[in-house]
């Protein structure tokens, strides 16, 4: 309850109150201080739940991340390894071809060497029978050759036979 005075234009306003009103009113303000602690209590263990989840999704956004990237290494790791086989492939190919190809032309100097050896003991062997024709008349006797090849050089053997 309030009355209100009025004195030189000032206006007075006094309350009375209540023994029963202001314990009404100590009752309301605690049940809200009860509800905001209990509210409190809520919002605490809410905003606990919140950080949960939200590390909960961190983690899981890290993981992903992270499996993501071993995915993309272990792909690159084996990208670069093909690459490497295939390289090593030509270069081996390569090596290969130039071993066939010197081989090749070694094969043909040899040749041409023991050819031209051969066309050396051929045209010996030919002044040796035309010489040799002259004095048939002379002497009756045979001639008998032997021929051996080696790889650096060509040994030729004539044996003069008289029967």
């Amino acid at each position: 309850m309030g009355v209100r005075f009025c004195k030189d234009g000032h206006v007075i306003q006094i309350i009375i109150e209540n023994k029963e009103e202001v314990t009404m009113k100590k009752m309301k303000e605690q049940q809200k201080k009860k509800e905001k602690t209990k509210n409190g209590r809520r919002v605490i263990a809410a905003k606990k739940i919140q950080a949960w989840w939200r590390g909960t999704l961190v983690r899981r956004t890290l993981l992903h991340a992270a499996l993501s990237t071993w995915i993309i290494q272990s792909w690159w790791r084996l990208t670069k390894d093909r690459l490497l086989q295939k390289k090593r492939r030509a270069a081996l190919s390569d090596y290969a071809l130039r071993e066939r190809a010197v081989v090749k032309l070694q094969s043909l100097v040899r040749m041409w060497r023991i050819h031209w050896r051969y066309c050396q003991v051929l045209n010996a062997i030919y002044v040796i029978q035309c010489h040799w024709q002259c004095h048939n008349c002379q002497t009756c006797a045979l001639l008998r050759g032997h021929c051996v090849v080696t790889a650096t050089h060509l040994q030729f053997h004539i044996e003069i036979i008289n029967p």
